[in-house]
């Protein structure tokens, strides 16, 4: 598409510009779009509702319009974070090592940014800010396909940050929202291997596995969110209780909800009422195997495919299993990759479960929603990747950085 040529094109020669610019300058832009955010966040709502109501008329509901809603305390938010974000150490330029060779020669390795930052997403206008406050943090240009559902919001946002830059004389293509919101543009950039430097899909399953599929960029998987907490037999109730309903019920339409809760077959006849209660008076559907079932009335029988699901929604997925072994297996079968969590008393057991569950965040005695860039102290985050390659778990600055290698030399020629 001509538009994503250009949208490259000019992506690519900001590029040049912003990966040299002073942290100063870089933070400076940021605490200029942070405050502009608040004393425009009426501009903001009232874009923000024009998508509301168009999900409405798109039939959208629950999870996804939850994600969409951008209030005043969570503009706050998306501006606290961009503060956090400025006042981080800028991990351009970070010298990661410097030997000298026999030859004479130095050889040195330093952070770079990435170059250009393909972002494709759906429903989450925050999603805009964090993306944008990291790229320009480590001197990446980003370039922003939204869907059609969060547009006026994206729009309002990118804008802000556009005029933010402009104030201070740079190239505001810096940041770009491809206008285009239809698959072909997804499409495009999936295929603009000239112009991007890498392309991170953030979304549900279907997103994700199309941008993995058919993209020629490099691509970063951030993951689906099928999350566990595992109660093992020695774990206090009362704590296995709050760990469990925070996981689910916090902000159920999130990736590091919990979607399955795994108990020791021991506790079997004390947590099921006891943590099912919970769940039930908090909105939650239980689909459990046959054991739940027998003793939680409310419980509806759970299928195969329940084992596997992201539901992003007030649902959970229950099994009663033996062994702390059975639950890794458990997992590693039907998981994401994403984030786990046990909750017990057992010391064994918790490093156990720490060293051979094989995911991004792996947690003792602490409720999966804390796999964020912002509780783990980065400001925000580009997303949380479930892959090993290049990054893995909650993505920060350092995240969106590679590095090259500079070499000092005296005349040196290789005989």
């Amino acid at each position: 598409m001509k538009e994503i040529i250009e949208i490259g094109k000019n992506a690519k020669e900001a590029s040049y510009e912003l990966a040299h610019l002073d942290t100063s300058v870089k933070d400076k832009i940021l605490l200029q779009v942070a405050d502009a955010l608040l004393l425009k966040t009426g501009a903001i709502i009232k874009a923000n509702k024009l998508d509301l109501t168009q999900a409405g008329e798109m039939g959208l509901k629950g999870a996804i319009v939850d994600r969409l809603t951008l209030t005043e305390e969570r503009i706050m938010d998306i501006s606290e974070g961009m503060k956090q974000i400025a006042m981080l150490e800028d991990p351009i330029g970070e010298v990661l090592e410097m030997k000298k060779r026999p030859n004479g020669l130095m050889i040195g390795k330093k952070r770079v940014p990435l170059g250009v930052v393909g972002v494709i997403y759906e429903s989450r206008p925050n999603v805009t800010a964090d993306v944008g406050a990291l790229c320009l943090k480590t001197g990446n240009v980003c370039v922003l396909r939204g869907g059609k559902e969060a547009f006026n919001s994206n729009k309002i946002i990118v804008e802000i940050f556009r005029e933010e830059i402009g104030k201070l004389g740079l190239n505001s293509n810096m940041i770009q929202l491809v206008m285009n919101t239809t698959r072909e543009s997804a499409n495009a950039l999936m295929k603009l291997n000239e112009y991007l430097d890498i392309l991170i899909p953030r979304g549900g399953s279907g997103l994700i596995q199309a941008v993995v599929q058919n993209s020629t960029v490099p691509v970063i998987e951030t993951g689906v969110g099928n999350c566990h907490v595992f109660v093992d037999e020695s774990a206090d109730m009362s704590k296995a209780t709050s760990i469990v309903v925070n996981s689910k019920t916090h902000r159920p339409g999130v990736c590091n909800a919990a979607e399955s809760l795994l108990i020791h077959s021991a506790i079997a006849d004390q947590a099921i009422p006891q943590i099912g209660k919970a769940l039930i008076e908090s909105g939650v559907e239980i689909r459990g195997d046959s054991t739940v079932c027998k003793i939680l009335d409310e419980a509806l029988p759970a299928s195969e495919e329940d084992w596997s699901t992201e539901y992003l929604d007030y649902i959970i997925s229950m099994k009663v299993i033996d062994s702390v072994d059975d639950a890794i297996s458990h997992i590693h079968k039907y998981g994401s990759s994403h984030s786990e969590s046990i909750v017990t008393s057992d010391y064994q057991n918790a490093q156990y479960f720490l060293d051979r569950v094989d995911a991004a965040a792996v947690y003792v005695n602490a409720s999966t929603r804390f796999t964020d860039g912002f509780e783990f102290g980065y400001g925000a985050e580009i997303g949380i990747s479930t892959q090993k390659l290049h990054a893995r778990g909650p993505m920060g600055l350092k995240e969106l950085t590679t590095t090259k290698y500079v070499i000092y030399g005296d005349g040196q020629i290789r005989k």
